[in-house]
């Protein structure tokens, strides 16, 4: 009888073990994807205020705004080539914008995979809904305006001023009072940035733990992105008035 049940033992079928999973490296994980979207939004929200603040040298004038376009071209110079440091900024905010792209899209995936069940349509958020049409549909007019700006200021291909004009006169131009398409074009585009902004920020908050109990933290992320929203605004739309010329 031992016998029996030994040799039915042995040729019992061994379980094998599944081989171990390889843990994803840094970048690979939520922590990684969440650093890479705040290190990258930092960035974007840099420049954001930089750019706005060079936009407002159009109230002082043409040789104000004319001089601080001539300032970025050869700031560095001649330790750097002329517009060298401009190309490296430029390089760097293209890599920031593609990352903050990428780690977005990663951590919706990995959201959307610990929650397979879509959740009822009654159980849906206001704020939910609100937040994917920003993000989905303002990431694409934000995409589409980038590329006509560059366009129409940077390169002057869609300016009536042409590229050969002055960065000032191509301002003025571009948002022309028989222009006002454009103006309200970007006035979309901006308020789209916004809204972006101010959700980024206060996820931010999130992340860090620091929203929990603080309300002004909120109020300032909404304050900061009205305040670019407003700054980027005021200078297309005293052009299209008249109030600049």
């Amino acid at each position: 009888m031992t016998a029996i049940i030994e040799r039915g033992a042995a040729t019992a079928p061994v379980a094998q073990s599944e081989p171990p999973r390889r843990r994803p490296g840094f970048f690979g994980s939520s922590n990684g994807q969440k650093a890479v979207m705040a290190v990258t939004g930092a960035v974007l929200v840099l420049f954001l205020a930089g750019h706005m603040v060079g936009n407002l040298k159009t109230f002082a004038g043409a040789e104000a705004f004319n001089g601080y376009a001539a300032w970025l071209r050869e700031v560095g110079y001649p330790l750097l080539p002329k517009r060298g440091l401009l190309t490296l900024v430029e390089v760097v905010l293209l890599a920031a914008i593609v990352l903050h792209i990428w780690s977005a899209v990663a951590l919706a995936r990995r959201a959307r995979a610990a929650r397979p069940v879509k959740y009822a349509a009654r159980r849906k958020s206001q704020a939910g809904g609100y937040v994917v049409h920003v993000m989905r549909w303002g990431g694409l007019t934000v995409a589409l305006f980038v590329a006509y700006h560059l366009l129409d200021l940077t390169f002057g291909v869609a300016n009536p001023a042409g590229g050969a004009a002055s960065p000032y006169q191509r301002m003025v131009e571009g948002f022309a009072p028989g222009r006002w398409y454009v103006t309200v074009f970007y006035a979309v585009a901006v308020v789209m940035v916004g809204l972006h902004l101010r959700h980024g920020l206060w996820s931010a908050f999130q992340t860090l733990g620091l929203a929990r109990g603080r309300r002004g933290l909120q109020g300032a992320a909404g304050l900061l992105s009205a305040v670019l929203v407003l700054g980027f605004l005021s200078v297309p739309f005293a052009i299209m008035i008249g109030a600049v010329k």
